[in-house]
């Protein structure tokens, strides 16, 4: 499997170097947000890993290849381009056969992060199950992904337009930890607060970190959620943003399967008249914050050893 893996020389040099290395989802850019804002953001959170001596991968999957990095070049492709698919886990084998360009959900970036070795993942939201679940059965492959797979996903809880209490249960039924970060409650993304109460919370990096380490140590096989709400000054109290997301949900009757959510974060947009966007790019910008410094916090704790090599991962 990976001879399918193609590392970028940024993601090289920092397995060289034994620098901290943090994973990015591509549909966020590709589905998540519209252009030039998307290109913007991108833009924007792998500068603040950067800054803080942390290596960003965002991955897609581009020509039969998975990407574990990627340049400015496919970048701009994957925010400017309509005819870019978005691929959960069961599309990344068809879209490596079809040599297509794809970006990565949550669950397709977590499988290809912990196929790389990287075991951090900033994103903005999780998906979840949604509304009316007695008559359709949606739920996210994010959640089946994060009861298989041992990486550490730092987001803004689920996005807003799910059912956030049915969401807990299936995280809770599949034993998947779910801490917030200086909060009691689960972020309910464009809100600091859902008014869910959480079982676990932590206060620093370095708590944080130490439990990540111990997860791996125990060898548990499913991920970890680092709960991180947006901050107070860029929210949508929920009271605000509910009228519009049953709106959204409404107009959003006629669509299935993984349509719906790009339709509903557009829709939310234009219905807040962008106010919803921008609060989107504050809580990735403020997730990516959080997870370089946690990135720093368990580089320190975990041997370069224990990071993966590039004579394990580099066929390519």
């Amino acid at each position: 499997m990976h001879d399918f893996i193609q590392l970028s020389n940024e993601v090289i040099q920092a397995i060289h170097e034994k620098k901290p290395i943090v994973a990015l989802e591509s549909t966020i850019i590709s589905h998540g947000m519209p252009y030039p804002e998307n290109l913007e953001c991108a833009h924007l959170v792998e500068t603040i890993l950067r800054d803080q001596g942390v290596t960003p991968a965002t991955i897609a999957l581009h020509n039969g290849k998975i990407l574990i990095g990627i340049n400015r070049d496919i970048l701009e492709h994957l925010a400017d381009n309509s005819n870019v698919t978005k691929a959960s886990k069961r599309d990344i084998a068809f879209a490596l056969t079809q040599k297509i360009s794809a970006s990565t959900t949550v669950a397709a970036t977590m499988f290809c992060a912990h196929m790389a070795g990287i075991s951090l993942f900033v994103t903005g939201g999780i998906g979840g199950v949604h509304p009316d679940i007695s008559n359709h059965f949606d739920i996210s492959a994010d959640l089946i992904e994060l009861a298989n797979t041992p990486v550490t996903v730092v987001c803004s809880g689920a996005k807003s337009i799910l059912d956030l209490p049915k969401t807990l249960e299936m995280l809770e039924t599949h034993s998947v930890p779910v801490i917030g970060y200086k909060t009691n409650d689960f972020p309910a993304f464009y809100s600091h607060s859902s008014g869910l109460p959480l079982l676990h919370r932590l206060d620093s990096t370095k708590e944080i970190a130490r439990l990540i380490k111990n997860h791996q140590e125990l060898k548990l096989r499913n991920g970890l959620i680092i709960a991180n709400p947006i901050p107070l000054e860029a929210e949508i109290p929920d009271e605000d943003m509910n009228p519009i997301i049953q709106q959204a949900r409404k107009e959003a009757a006629h669509i299935s399967g993984k349509s719906i959510t790009p339709f509903m974060l557009q829709r939310i947009t234009e219905l807040t008249a962008g106010q919803s966007l921008k609060a989107n790019i504050e809580l990735i910008k403020n997730n990516a914050r959080l997870g370089g410094k946690i990135a720093l916090a368990l580089h320190k704790l975990n041997p370069p050893a224990k990071l993966a090599t590039i004579k394990q991962i580099e066929k390519t």
